[in-house]
C-alpha cells in the first residue's frame, strides 16, 4: 500500500497519461480525469411535441413515420475500468440516426461511409481519415461506476450534431460528471431556424434532457449545469430562465450578438429572460475578435444581457482562438490545416484545452462545491493571474441574491415569519414582478394553520392586510382564525368584525363571532 501522497499522485498522473496515450491528443490538450468513460446512445421521442409534418415534405403523401420529436440522446458517464475504446468514427455513425431511428445497420453503415467520404476528400483527407480511426476515451455501454455525479447538459451550436463537442463531453465525464447531449434541431427539421422559435425548440430539448437525467440512477439531479456553444448558448439561457433546477451555465462563444433581439427587451424578446430568473453563476468564454465597422466585439455583443445579470456571478474568459468554430471539437478535427487563420494546430489545441480546464474548474466550484476549485478560482482572480491558454479572466460578482420567491422563502426560513413583511417589501422594491396576490396569501396562511403554526399564519395574514388594506374580507377573516388558534380572542373578534364590515355576507366571520360570544350588532 502506498503511503506517500506524492508517490500516489505521480502514479495517478502516470496512469492518466497512459490512458490518454491511447486517444488522440488533438484537439483536447488537457489531461483526463481519474474516471474511465462510458458512452450510451438512447433513442427516444418527446411525444409532447410534433416534429414531422402530417404529409411528407418531398412526396406530399401522408406521413407514415412517427411524427413526435426525435431526441437521440448521447450520454457520457463515469464508468468501470476495462473494455475496448471506441474510435472517433463510431461517434460519426450516430449522425445517421439523429432523426431516423428506424435505419438498419446496413443503412447506417452506408450513410456513415458517405459522410466519411465527404469529410476525407481534399488535401487533408489522409489526416482526417487517420483521425477518424483514432481511439477515443469512451467505451460503448461500459458498466456505470458506482456513485452519484452532477449532470451537465450539452447544447450544440446551430444545426450541429450531438457529437459537436464529444471531446469536451468525454473530458467532463472523466472528471466525474454525467454529460447528456442531443442534436441541435430546428422546430420541424434538422435545420435550425434563426429565430426565437428555433432557440426555444432547443431550449425545450434541454428541458427534456433535464427530465431524462432524473431517470438515471447515477445522476445527482440536485446539481445540473448547461453548456452551450454558439446558438446552444442562447438556448441554455432560455432553458435556465424557465427551470431553476439548472444551477450553472457555460456559454462557449455564445450567440448573444445575433440573438440580441431575443434577450434584451425588443418586441421579439423572450419576456421571461430576466436578471431575476438568471441568478445563477455563468462562465462566458469567448474568442478575441476585433469589431468590424458598425459591429460590436464579442464581449460587447452580449453586453446588455451580461450587464443586466446583477444577481449572478459572471466569469468572463477570453481564449486565444481564431474563430467561432474553434470551440467545437468536431470542427477542429475536421478543419484543414489552412483553416486556423494564422494559428498553428497546436496553438488551437492549447486554447481548446484551456477552455476544457476552465469549464471543469468552474463546474467543480459551482456544481460540486469543491473548496479546492473555489480557492483556485479566487487565487487567480485575486492575483490578476491569467490561467494558461487564456488571454483574460475576470469576475463580476453578484450584487446579492435574486429577488425571487425562492429567496423570499429562504430568508423567511432563516430569519423567521416575524420578518416576512420587511423581507417582502425589500425584494418587491428590487423586483416588482415578485408579487403575492391576496389569494396566494390566504392559501399560505390557511396551510400554516393546518400545519399547526398559527403564529406564523398571523404574520402571513398580517402581510396580506398590509398589502391590501380594506379590500379583501377573507384576509381579515383568516387573520381572525389565526388569532383565535393562537388564543388571542380579542384580536380575533376585532378582525372578524372588520371582515364583516367589508363583506356583510361573510358567514364564517359571523358564525365565529357568535361562537366567541361577540355577535356583531347590526
Amino acid at each position: 500500500m502506498l503511503r506517500n501522497p506524492l508517490a500516489l499522485l505521480l502514479l495517478t498522473a502516470a496512469a492518466a497519461a497512459a490512458a490518454s496515450a491511447t486517444a488522440s491528443d488533438f484537439p483536447l490538450a488537457a489531461p483526463a480525469g481519474p474516471n474511465a468513460v462510458g458512452f450510451h446512445v438512447r433513442q427516444q421521442f418527446d411525444r409532447a411535441r410534433v416534429y414531422q409534418r402530417a404529409r411528407d415534405p418531398v412526396t406530399a403523401q401522408p406521413a407514415a413515420a412517427e411524427r413526435a420529436r426525435p431526441l437521440q440522446t448521447l450520454v457520457w458517464y463515469p464508468a468501470g475500468a476495462g473494455g475496448a475504446p471506441m474510435r472517433y468514427r463510431d461517434y460519426v455513425a450516430t449522425v445517421a440516426t439523429e432523426e431516423n431511428f428506424g435505419r438498419t445497420q446496413e443503412e447506417v453503415r452506408r450513410a456513415t461511409d458517405g459522410l466519411v467520404d465527404a469529410l476525407t476528400r481534399g488535401a487533408d483527407g489522409a489526416r482526417i481519415g487517420a483521425d477518424l480511426r483514432q481511439p477515443v476515451r469512451a467505451v460503448r455501454d461500459a458498466a456505470e461506476q458506482a456513485g452519484r455525479y452532477p449532470v451537465v447538459i450539452y447544447a450544440p451550436g446551430n444545426s450541429a450534431y450531438a457529437i459537436d463537442n464529444a471531446d469536451l463531453c468525454e473530458y467532463l465525464a472523466s472528471q466525474g460528471y454525467i454529460v447528456i447531449a442531443s442534436a441541435s434541431l430546428g422546430p420541424r427539421s434538422h435545420r435550425m431556424t434563426a429565430d426565437l422559435d428555433g432557440a426555444e425548440a432547443q431550449a425545450a430539448d434541454i428541458a427534456y434532457l433535464v427530465g431524462y437525467a432524473h431517470t438515471l440512477p447515477q445522476a445527482d439531479t440536485r446539481h445540473i449545469g448547461v453548456i452551450g456553444h454558439g446558438w446552444g448558448g442562447l438556448a441554455g439561457v432560455l432553458a435556465a430562465a424557465r427551470d431553476d433546477r439548472i444551477r450553472a451555465l457555460v456559454s462557449l462563444d455564445g450567440t448573444l450578438r445575433a440573438a440580441f433581439d431575443y434577450l434584451n427587451g425588443s418586441p421579439r424578446a423572450a419576456r421571461y429572460v430576466t436578471p431575476e430568473r438568471l441568478g445563477i453563476p455563468l462562465l462566458y468564454v469567448s474568442r478575441l475578435q476585433s469589431a468590424g465597422p458598425g459591429e460590436q466585439d464579442d464581449l460587447g455583443a452580449g453586453a446588455d444581457l451580461l450587464a443586466r445579470l446583477r444577481y449572478a456571478d459572471v466569469y468572463l474568459a477570453t481564449i486565444d482562438a481564431s474563430s467561432h468554430t474553434d470551440f467545437s471539437s468536431w470542427s477542429l478535427r475536421m478543419a484543414p490545416d489552412a483553416g486556423f487563420k494564422g494559428h498553428a494546430r497546436a496553438q488551437v489545441a492549447r486554447a481548446y484545452g484551456a477552455t476544457a480546464l476552465a469549464i471543469g474548474r468552474f463546474l467543480d466550484a459551482r456544481l460540486k462545491d469543491d473548496p479546492g476549485a473555489r480557492r483556485s478560482l479566487e487565487a487567480d482572480l485575486a492575483s490578476g493571474r491569467t490561467p494558461p491558454g487564456m488571454l483574460s479572466f475576470a469576475l463580476r460578482r453578484a450584487a446579492g441574491p435574486a429577488p425571487t420567491m425562492d429567496t423570499l422563502l429562504d430568508q423567511v426560513g432563516q430569519q423567521g415569519f416575524g420578518r416576512i413583511a420587511a423581507i417582502y417589501d425589500r425584494l418587491h422594491a428590487q423586483n416588482p414582478e415578485l408579487s403575492l396576490d391576496a389569494l396566494q396569501l390566504r392559501d399560505w396562511g390557511l396551510k400554516l394553520l393546518q400545519a399547526g403554526s398559527p403564529r406564523d399564519a398571523i404574520q402571513v395574514f398580517a402581510l396580506g392586510v398590509h398589502l391590501y388594506p380594506e379590500r379583501f374580507d377573507f384576509l381579515y377573516d383568516g387573520l381572525g382564525q389565526a388569532n383565535e388558534a393562537a388564543g388571542e380572542r380579542e384580536a380575533a373578534v376585532a378582525h372578524y368584525q372588520h371582515a364583516l364590515e367589508l363583506e356583510p355576507g361573510n358567514l364564517h366571520a359571523r358564525a365565529r363571532l357568535e361562537a366567541l360570544g361577540a355577535a356583531r350588532q347590526e
